[in-house]
């Protein structure tokens, strides 16, 4: 009974579908799907970014359809989006419901804002949450310590990762770019080069921790404004955000005993 409990709870804390199904006796939640996206806009905030081809070509909108279709089969009752201004959202998917506002390659308004006008949605929900990203302090750390090296080649792990998807996305769908970015494996990659940044500190300088300890509080801020969105049991809420935050926004919504975490992959299949 101790090894079946713990392996709930593990599989609760690295968001592995432990609750995916629902028994027949189960109390009904609210579901969350979170899917992770590449910035389809290319707006190179990031420290490395994912290269995009063109996603308003005739090829590529017709790949948009089809995920759309994918994600129709979740029925959300509500899209929450990586915006942090309601009011400048609400204005922008007004003008779009009018016919006055022209979609942009921006994920935001490729899914978000086309998927909720399909669905008959009158809102789409701002969920983002600003923080810092403390990383100048690691660099800093990594010089003082003489790590420097180490820091380097972790840092082009992780730039050989997002190369690899950019070129995975030139042969695939968007769909199947989106499956592969959103798969448990992926995920886990992810997650674990932040870990691997938090080694990088000591008392007195916590630099790496405390980077990720950053990088926490705004997933979990987020998480709250989403949990803000569910009004009943019935609620069936997507979520779109750029996939670094996939796996802490998925570990969060996981671990809440009042929510159901679903998946890109079961509805694509």
């Amino acid at each position: 009974m101790r090894s079946t409990i713990l392996c709930l709870i593990a599989a609760a804390a690295i968001g592995l579908p432990a609750r995916a199904q629902s028994a027949p006796n189960e109390t009904q939640r609210a579901e969350v799907l979170v899917l992770g996206v590449y910035h389809m806009a290319n707006p190179g905030h990031d420290i490395f970014n994912m290269p995009a081809d063109d996603v308003l070509a005739p090829g590529r909108q017709a790949e948009i359809s089809e995920l759309a279709a994918v994600l129709k089969k979740f029925k959300p009752t509500k899209i929450a989006v990586e915006n942090d201004s309601q009011r400048k959202l609400n204005e922008r998917y007004t003008q779009y419901l009018a016919g006055k506002y022209v979609l942009t390659a921006n994920e935001i308004d490729q899914i978000g804002l086309r998927l909720a006008k399909e669905l008959g949605h009158t809102t789409i929900y701002a969920v983002d949450a600003d923080g810092d990203f403390p990383f100048q302090r690691v660099i800093n750390f990594a010089k003082a310590s003489g790590q420097s090296a180490k820091l380097d080649a972790h840092m082009a792990d992780i730039g050989e990762m997002v190369k690899a998807q950019g070129a995975y996305l030139k042969s695939h769908t968007v769909l199947q770019t989106l499956l592969y970015m959103n798969s448990d494996a992926k995920v886990a990659q992810d997650v674990g080069f932040y870990y691997l940044e938090a080694h990088y500190g000591e008392p007195g300088d916590y630099a790496g921790p405390d980077l990720l300890a950053e990088w926490y509080r705004r997933n979990m801020h987020i998480f709250n404004n989403v949990t803000k969105l569910v009004a009943s049991p019935d609620d069936r809420i997507l979520v779109i955000f750029g996939a670094g935050h996939l796996g802490w926004l998925r570990q969060a919504f996981s671990s809440d005993p009042t929510l159901r975490l679903r998946k890109l992959d079961e509805f694509a299949r």
